[in-house]
């Protein structure tokens, strides 16, 4: 047992965090910059001062949680929830607002990316409330502050920042009548008490939370969301937990990129559990492909020989396949892979991206075959170690699946 567990229980306690799923060195790292910041000359010391202080417990947990987010990340979530809010006002006869969720919201531009979507659709302010809620007092704060820097707008299309925000020295505040939508607070989805007194929602975002948690918070969660969702609702979720949703009860509604989810019409069988990937430090998952491509076609491929292109085009065409990814464009993220692997030797991290791919696709075989390729040539890939562990753990091999997350874990340390 390491010597840092108590710190790993309160986390887990408190908000649900699985060590597993972000590796122990972070939470370590986290509780070393805490004793330092305090003074605390040893562990028992700095878990007296932690157990003494409310405000030295949330500075922990503001340590650990690391804000990864920007506006409308996943853009078609933004416009199929354009469309479904428009036929949802129709359905009930335009006789109350909309309700919206967004949990976590992080920094803000999540819900934020909610209200400038409907807005933009042409739904009144009237017609629709947004609702966000963070863990985190720090990152609610900021959301309130409404000011955000250039990481804050990624991908090809920003055009929205010229209708809905204002550049001053700063950074760019967003506009009053897109705040005005939004009411922000501090809350935890592990709180028993969230939310009772409040009528379900239309429409739930709550992406890349679930992969946090072990197989026991995550079914907990899911009871919470499903209650927090109108029974005619849709839940959006990240594009690595479809699975789950899956074998919790929810179907995917069938728009391509949209992770969006309802309920089965029917009763759903007793759920069986599946640990998801872990998530990537400052990277998202990449989303689902319309149409996975067989591994054994990437391997049946012949390259002509020609001479290796400049490194520098290399480290770009990497770039490149990130980008697309993180913005939803799996097919062309996946040509992408296929380019760099014609035109440059094998790279771990193309594989492992292709693996990614094919795993949030649903496709385990193939996925299971780039992560292998992608340890075979970079054999402490920790990526490639935990979502491949992930794997082994849902076909029942737990054995291999610690191995491999032992195998992540001594890489974190190293880093």
């Amino acid at each position: 047992m390491s010597s840092d567990q108590r710190f790993f229980d309160f986390l887990k306690e408190r908000i649900g965090l699985d060590v597993a799923s972000v590796g122990e060195a972070i939470i370590e790292r986290a509780v070393r910059q805490r004793s330092l910041s305090l003074n605390a000359q040893t562990a028992d010391q700095y878990w007296q001062q932690l157990l003494a202080s409310t405000d030295e417990q949330q500075a922990l947990i503001e340590a650990v949680i690391v804000p990864e987010t920007w506006f409308f990340r996943y853009p078609e979530s933004f416009a199929t929830l354009g469309r479904l809010a428009v036929a949802r006002l129709a359905e009930i006869k335009h006789m109350r607002a909309l309700r919206i969720l967004s949990l976590p919201c992080s920094t803000g531009e999540e819900p934020y990316s909610i209200a400038m979507a409907l807005l933009d659709v042409g739904l009144a302010p009237h017609q629709f409330k947004v609702q966000g809620m963070d863990v985190s007092p720090l990152s609610v704060e900021r959301a309130r502050r409404g000011v955000y820097g250039k990481n804050s707008f990624r991908g090809q299309d920003i055009e929205f920042r010229d209708r809905h925000f204002t550049e001053q020295t700063d950074g760019y505040r967003i506009a009053d009548r897109v705040r005005e939508q939004v009411r922000l607070q501090v809350g935890n989805l592990l709180d028993p008490t969230l939310l009772a007194n409040e009528p379900t929602y239309d429409f739930v975002f709550c992406r890349n939370l679930l992969i946090y948690f072990d197989q026991p918070t995550q079914k907990q969660v899911f009871e919470v969301l499903k209650g927090l969702t109108h029974v005619d609702g849709v839940l959006f979720i990240g594009p690595a937990e479809g699975s789950l949703l899956g074998r919790l009860g929810m179907r995917s509604i069938g728009v391509p990129q949209s992770f969006a989810f309802s309920r089965h019409a029917e009763p759903a069988p007793e759920p069986v559990f599946v640990p998801l990937p872990a998530p990537i430090p400052q990277r998202s998952a990449a989303p689902i492909p319309t149409k996975p491509r067989p591994f054994s076609t990437l391997s049946a491929q012949v390259v002509p020989i020609k001479p290796p292109p400049p490194q520098s085009d290399a480290a770009d065409l990497l770039s490149q396949i990130a980008t697309l990814a993180n913005e939803g464009k799996s097919l062309e993220a996946r040509a992408a892979c296929e380019r760099y692997l014609q035109s440059h030797p094998p790279a771990a991290q193309v594989f492992y991206w292709l693996g990614l791919l094919s795993d949030v696709a649903g496709s385990a075989l193939e996925a299971q075959g780039y992560y292998r390729k992608a340890l075979y040539l970079e054999p402490q890939h920790s990526q490639a170690l935990m979502h491949l562990a992930a794997l082994l753990e849902s076909q029942g091999d737990v054995a291999g699946a610690r191995r491999l997350q032992a195998r992540a874990a001594r890489s974190e340390r190293k880093q």
